[in-house]
């Protein structure tokens, strides 16, 4: 690093110093008595997860801890790595020797068919294997009949897959399945464009593109008999990075058809999504333990946020919502009063002219807060900068976010809407009648624990410190931060990204916003975070997304 680098990274961190003690100055703190977190697992979860990364395994097992559950993954060695593929036959023989009576099992079904969600986009399952599988889960279940296993299958994306060669033709491939899917839907087209587009793809291309949705359609029939013969407690079937319009959606309407006329119709949920879904279906299942059925009331920052399509997804903000509602086990109520938990939804896109609603979601926020209703934020970007979220205008008006049940601002609505509801869902379950005082405060302080790792996260990361990141590394000639050369550059991008996360977090842990105390549910108890870091690096080869560990460090609050 030169001396000018050095010298602007030191004045950085003197006037983040700075303002921390002018924070501290003017929000004194109250009396703290430091307090750790002890409670005994009150259930076991086995997962296995969509991938290795962080939402799809750690953020389970984080999630897990607020409701007193021990998720339980594979050793990692039997894991995929990016473009590894996991290994599927040790992941059978894990699960197989893992699974106890009573378990709860949450279980990616492309993880364990092909080794992961990058190995199903890009490689082909026989029959012969897919029926293979099918018979190593009617043995699993023979063997272990009371245990639950809640399975989960991905949809292949609109996206071609690697193999099919050429950008040209990639291209052209998206274009005609855009089409195709909006005449299937019904709407009218430019037949002689879509001609045009169909004689510039190879049939070898075409027939590579079209039979990978043709296997997932076998597959997922497979399922769903699975799921109406009791061997699968339950299916769901998810559709990542989705579109309006395209040959996708053609496979998600034949199989709707196909569950409505299964006797599993009621056990077969299809989403929007992918990573998520095994955070909402641990919240489904513990709800499921507890006869508990949430309430939510859906709340948006402004009316036309509800119809809003956001990137990647198929569908509108509102049917995304409404969708994870069920999917956890909840029903969407019509006033925030007859609500246990208000979902707030925020989808800013500057191009609309949306920001100026960011003011009275604030006063919204604040007045949902005073009135002790367990609220959970979602915070969109049309665009994932830092010019859009709500987030910076809470900070500055002193909002207490450590009151809030949960905060996402992922990259989908999918993705977002699904982490919130999972961790205010379970926020809830460790809330219930018969926990008991140290239960209920073990409970708070691991889901705060997660609101500040997903607000360092989803805001202080993707929204602020990525782009500076990515154009340091352009700089220094990595042109594809999506693939990078980590042996190479590895040290000197996990450097920036401790930096500029320290940085933030300076500022941050001296806010009234993180300082606030905040209330033990069911107790006459307050807690507060007296200190906060975070651990972080990349988890695969890219700096899409971070494996990041919040660590608040929290004290009661004397009266």
């Amino acid at each position: 690093m030169s001396k000018r680098k050095r010298g602007l990274l030191l004045l950085a961190l003197l006037l983040a110093l700075a303002l921390g003690l002018w924070h501290l100055a003017i929000h004194p703190q109250p009396a703290l008595t430091p307090v750790a977190s002890e409670r005994a697992p009150q259930g076991r979860v086995l997962l296995v997860p969509l991938d290795s990364r962080p939402p799809c395994r750690a953020h389970v097992a984080a999630l897990g801890r607020i409701a007193g559950r021990d998720v339980v993954a594979p050793p990692g060695a039997l894991m995929d790595y990016y473009s590894a593929p996991g290994d599927t036959a040790g992941l059978r023989a894990w699960l197989q020797e893992t699974i106890a009576p009573g378990d709860t099992v949450l279980l990616s079904i492309d993880q364990l068919l092909y080794g992961g969600l990058l190995a199903a986009r890009e490689h082909t399952a026989t029959e012969t294997a897919q029926d293979a599988l099918v018979a190593y889960l009617r043995a699993l279940h023979a063997a272990q009949p009371t245990a639950r296993i809640y399975a989960f299958s991905i949809l292949p994306r609109l996206t071609p897959q690697d193999t099919i060669d050429g950008y040209e033709e990639r291209r052209v491939l998206i274009a005609y399945s855009r089409l195709v899917g909006r005449e299937a839907a019904g709407l009218a087209i430019d037949t002689a464009e879509r001609d045009r587009l169909r004689a510039k793809i190879s049939d070898a291309s075409l027939a590579a593109y079209e039979g990978h949705f043709d296997e997932n359609a076998r597959l997922n029939e497979k399922l769903i008999a699975l799921t109406e013969d009791g061997t699968l407690a339950r299916l769901v079937l998810g559709q990542d990075d989705g579109e309006p319009y395209g040959i996708p959606n053609i496979e998600k309407y034949r199989l709707q058809q196909t569950i409505e006329a299964s006797g599993a119709r009621a056990r077969v949920t299809l989403t929007h999504g992918a990573d998520e879904i095994a955070q909402t279906l641990l919240a489904a299942c513990v709800n499921e333990q507890q006869g508990f059925s949430p309430r939510v009331f859906v709340a948006y920052a402004e009316p036309a946020a509800a119809a809003r399509v956001m990137p990647y997804m198929a569908v509108s903000v509102d049917a995304t919502a409404d969708e994870k509602i069920r999917l956890i086990g909840g029903r969407r109520v019509d006033t925030p009063e007859d609500a246990d938990l208000v979902l707030y939804l925020i989808a800013s896109d500057a191009e609309k002219g949306s920001l100026d609603a960011r003011a009275a979601a604030c006063t919204a926020l604040s007045g949902l807060v005073e009135r002790e209703k367990p609220t959970a934020l979602v915070d969109l970007s049309k665009h994932f900068d830092a010019r859009e979220p709500l987030l910076p205008l809470l900070l500055a008006r002193d909002f207490p976010l450590t009151r809030l049940a949960a905060y996402a601002g992922w990259n989908t609505t999918s993705n977002a809407v699904g982490t919130a509801l999972a961790e205010a869902s379970l926020a809830l379950a460790a809330q219930r009648p018969d926990t008991s005082k140290e239960q209920r405060e073990a409970g708070a302080m691991a889901n705060e624990t997660f609101l500040q790792g997903r607000i360092l996260e989803d805001y202080f990361y993707l929204k602020e410190d990525i782009d500076p990141i990515n154009r340091a590394l352009k700089k220094a000639g990595y042109t594809n931060t999506a693939d990078l050369d980590l042996e190479h550059n590895h040290r000197w991008a996990i450097a920036m990204l401790q930096r500029r996360l320290a940085a933030q977090i300076a500022v941050y842990k001296q806010t009234r916003s993180l300082r606030t105390p905040f209330p033990v549910p069911g107790t006459d108890e307050m807690l507060a975070i007296y200190d906060l870091r975070a651990s972080a690096g990349f988890p695969w080869p890219r700096t899409f997304e971070i494996d990041l560990t919040a660590q608040p460090f929290f004290a009661r609050v004397a009266p």
